[in-house]
């Protein structure tokens, strides 16, 4: 259960994070909603107030291409709530060109995005699951990752995440620590929030490991 768990959110001012941390607060967890937007966060910390099941939400206003960003957040986030207990990682961007015509700053904030910032948050939440030997890492990826479309740089960056997630599980499991990854295409942001949540509550005793995420009747993967 999430229930009086702490768990960060990436990404979590729009789209599929804002749908995570709805969920997750809805049903009684401690959620640290971190994102550029502060304006966006500040709103939704307002707006997640579930007295009735417990749940609340810190705003932690960061860039996930910064590590120390991430280290403050999760340091203000365990003051206020409590050890972090799960990373959901949804932050990502997009760049839909053909490799020739990728500049290097669209390659570079792309990657960061989608690849630099899951690996920099994953080292700014380590720290207490380590300790604790438990924990939840979970990434958000896209199917580009195995079904490259006209997209090389976030195609290149989102299979690097699946590679994080693969390295980062086969380090972890000894430690005491799942990680999971979801590759969604085209399917809603609440569907990606439903399967986090199943991912979270499911039994310790075994890790989802990756979960692809389409619409039903929606033909091959795109």
């Amino acid at each position: 259960m999430v229930a009086g768990k702490v768990v960060l959110v990436t990404g979590a001012a729009s789209g599929a994070g804002e749908a995570v941390a709805r969920a997750l607060v809805w049903r009684g967890a401690r959620v640290g909603l971190y994102d550029g937007d502060a304006a966006a966060l500040a709103g939704l910390e307002r707006e997640l107030d579930y007295p009735e099941s417990g749940g609340r939400a810190l705003a932690l206003a960061g860039s996930v291409a910064s590590l120390s960003e991430l280290r403050q957040a999760v340091t203000r986030l365990e003051a206020s709530m409590g050890p972090v207990w799960a990373l959901v990682y949804c932050s990502g961007a997009e760049h839909p060109a053909p490799v020739w015509e990728v500049g290097e700053e669209s390659w570079e904030r792309v990657r960061a995005a989608n690849l630099d910032g899951a690996f920099y948050a994953t080292r700014a939440v380590l720290p207490t699951m380590l300790a604790r030997s438990r924990g939840n890492l979970v990434y958000v990826g896209s199917l580009l990752a195995e079904t490259p479309a006209s997209s090389s740089a976030s195609a290149a960056s989102k299979a690097g995440l699946q590679g994080l997630a693969a390295a980062a599980r086969r380090d972890l499991r000894p430690r005491g620590v799942r990680v999971s990854l979801i590759l969604s295409g085209g399917v809603r942001p609440s569907d990606v929030a439903e399967t986090v949540v199943y991912v979270l509550e499911s039994d310790a005793g075994f890790t989802p490991a990756t979960i692809e995420l389409i619409p039903q009747n929606s033909g091959p993967a795109s």
